[in-house]
């Protein structure tokens, strides 16, 4: 009798309140409803040290399971389960942006909270994407099917896709760090790009981490039950990722287009911000490009290359800048392409500037994609506090340019994609060059806005990927940054780096590229993102009859509210 009446009270308190070391209350409870905003965190933490400063990019593979585990399985509690959710992939998000952008601050403070706040945003829009696939507890039993398993699995790395490209679409359209970017030292499995774009890695990444979860979770339910039955829908998530691999490796390994050897000299001025602004010292900026040029011109390569705006005042409107620029081009029996900025009737533009036949014939492109609050800011004169906010930093806009204009070599009949800053990181841009025939992309670009942070890598990682999905080279030239070489597979050959490994230096890159002469117009390049409209598309269908059939369940429930069965998103 004692004991029966003892038990239920011991019970209850061992349940309700256990007494720590330390004197403090712990109610097992309260953890369950922490644990999934510790899982949030975790999954925001190991996103942003796949990218530089940090780089350990093979976390990608798991950093999203912590995330996934906290809206499939973790129990409900407080808010309602949608607002929930999308809190979780908010905070999520939070913190992988604001690890992985910190290096914007080095622009403006404002400016990079506001970003943040808005990118974390497509994160909680993927969860509340995923937690569709969710099954209500009665229906457990789903996640020991592997064609239940891979139908989550895929339409989530659908979702995930779909939200990347648009992060890279929509105003202000930075798509930079997906999931496919942390994984480009993995040379064999980034080669699918040239199918698929980024948005195929990124696709494989997330559904692994999806699997990863489901099967966890079917692992944990076999256990209890004692039965094991084939994970075919593992198998097949690794086979996906294995194929991949396959081609890439068949890419890498297969006869070499014929290629014509480029020689180039890039130059890699260090020059700050503030030095390349003061009109006072604008004849010692041209002297330190003038200095470096003598020096590449010793060695007779067939380009010379000069980073973005590298001339203070507009080479064609400046007669200074002109005399000084054409004088280096005389001495030279190369070519010498240069950044610079041109004002003329049909606009103000960011420029490239190529120079043949010793400065005889000067060849332009005007940047089409310009920065928002970088070289203009979006509705000045509808909204001053905008342009107060990004201050002396955008004093004036730019005018895009109209046309994908390809630059003809002189010294060797070589056919240039131009790219001019953050142009680079944008594959649907890239594409209409090789399109038009080029053979060699050329990047002048200035990293100089933030100063020695992981910006200039992270520009660099993302560029690198326009080499994939067109199989052409690439030479950059940076103000500072990375000056360097990426041949068509996206192996960086050449890297202008001082004795203790740093980019951030002034100096000069003399190198040589093979430049295929009859380049292949690849898949991407000649159909775009394909796939990540196609993923979009599935999402929005799968999305949309989700919905409905939950709306249908509703009114059936209130019409017979004797069959009412729960509903769990």
């Amino acid at each position: 009798m004692l004991k029966a009446r003892i038990q239920p009270r011991l019970s209850f308190l061992i349940q309700k309140v256990r007494v720590m070391p330390d004197g403090v209350d712990f109610n097992p409870s309260h953890m369950s409803r922490i644990l999934p905003w510790l899982l949030s965190v975790l999954s925001g933490v190991l996103l942003g040290l796949c990218f530089p400063p940090w780089g350990w990019g093979d976390l990608c593979w798991v950093a999203l399971v912590p995330l996934i585990w906290a809206i499939w399985f973790s129990p409900h509690a407080g808010r309602p389960h949608w607002q929930r959710v999308a809190a979780l992939g908010y905070v999520c998000g939070l913190v992988f942006f604001a690890i992985s952008a910190s290096w914007l601050t080095t622009l403006t403070w404002p400016g990079t909270v506001l970003l943040v706040l808005y990118f974390a945003a497509y994160i909680s829009i993927w969860t509340l994407a995923v937690s569709l696939l969710r099954k209500a507890p009665s229906e457990n039993e789903a996640w020991l099917g592997s064609l239940h398993n891979l139908r989550v699995c895929i339409l989530g790395a659908a979702a995930w896709v779909a939200l990347e490209w648009l992060r890279g679409i929509i105003f202000p359209a930075f798509g930079w760090n997906g999931l496919g970017i942390a994984q480009y030292k993995n040379i064999p499995l980034i080669q699918i790009a040239d199918i698929t774009g980024v948005g195929g890695i990124s696709f494989l990444v997330a559904m692994t981490n999806l699997m990863l979860t489901a099967t966890i979770k079917r692992l944990i339910m076999e256990i209890k039950r004692g039965a094991r039955r084939p994970h075919y829908d593992f198998a097949i998530t690794l086979a996906f990722v294995a194929l991949a691999w396959i081609y890439g490796l068949r890419e890498i390994f297969q006869p070499a287009p014929e290629s014509t050897e480029t020689t180039f000299a890039a130059i890699q001025a260090n020059i700050s911000q503030e030095t390349r602004n003061n009109p006072d010292l604008e004849f010692d900026v041209l002297e330190i490009y003038k200095n470096q040029t003598l020096s590449a011109i010793a060695m007779q390569p067939d380009l010379i290359l000069w980073p973005e705006s590298s001339t203070p005042n507009p080479l064609l409107g400046h007669q200074m800048t002109w005399d000084m620029v054409r004088g280096l081009a005389q001495q030279h029996k190369g070519d010498l392409l240069l950044g610079t900025v041109h004002w003329g009737k049909e606009g103000d533009f960011n420029s490239i500037a190529l120079l043949t036949g010793q400065g005889k014939e000067a060849q332009l492109y005007h940047k089409i994609h310009l920065v928002p609050f970088g070289e203009y800011v979006p509705l000045r004169e509808e909204f001053p506090l905008l342009a107060k906010i990004v201050g002396d930093l955008v004093p004036a806009d730019f005018d895009p340019g109209k046309e994908y204009k390809i630059l003809n070599m002189q010294a060797k009949p070589v056919k240039l994609g131009p790219l001019v800053c953050f142009e680079d990181t944008l594959g649907d841009l890239a594409r209409h060059f090789a399109l038009l025939g080029a053979q060699l992309f050329v990047v002048v670009t200035n990293d100089g806005w933030f100063l020695k942070s992981a910006g200039s890598s992270q520009h660099l990682q993302n560029a690198i990927f326009r080499c994939v999905e067109t199989k052409l080279p690439m030479v950059r030239a940076a103000n500072t940054g990375v000056t360097c070489a990426i041949d068509r597979h996206g192996v960086v050959r050449e890297n202008l780096r001082d004795d203790d490994g740093s980019t951030f230096m002034q100096g000069v890159l003399f190198g040589k590229i093979p430049v295929p002469i009859h380049p292949k117009t690849t898949f991407y390049a000649r159909y775009g993102e394909i796939f990540s409209i196609l993923c979009l598309s599935l999402s929005a269908i799968w999305i949309t009859f989700t919905l409905l059939r939950h709306l249908k369940t509703k009114k059936s429930a209130c019409s017979n509210p004797s069959e009412t069965k729960p509903f769990a998103p």
